[in-house]
């Protein structure tokens, strides 16, 4: 079973837009930037109806980013916590320096 993509509300602004200023169908423009059709009209409908609260979404690509970088941030540092504590016992040894 494949996830459903999602797509930020920025990138569906920038699709319903390209509709409007294009001289071509919602079909057409849907095709050529590789979604389903009747999702770009859909977009198009929520977007004319909706006025400039179209799109809201429950966070920004600001905020998501943030996120993943906290989290990869807190993957790092257990790396290198684990990675420290790793060469402080390797590094205790013999007195004589043999193991």
């Amino acid at each position: 079973m494949s996830k459903r993509k999602r797509y930020s509300p920025e990138y569906k602004r920038e699709a319903v837009d390209l509709v409007r200023r294009s001289r071509t169908s919602c079909r057409q423009v849907a095709l050529e930037i590789g979604i389903n059709p009747n999702m770009l009209t859909r977009w198009v409908r929520e977007a004319d109806s909706g006025g400039g609260k179209a799109f809201s979404g429950t966070g920004s690509p600001r905020d998501e980013e943030l996120a993943r970088l906290k989290r990869d941030l807190a993957r790092v540092t257990r790396e290198r916590d684990f990675l420290r504590d790793a060469a402080a016992y390797f590094a205790k040894g013999s007195p004589n320096g043999t193991r």
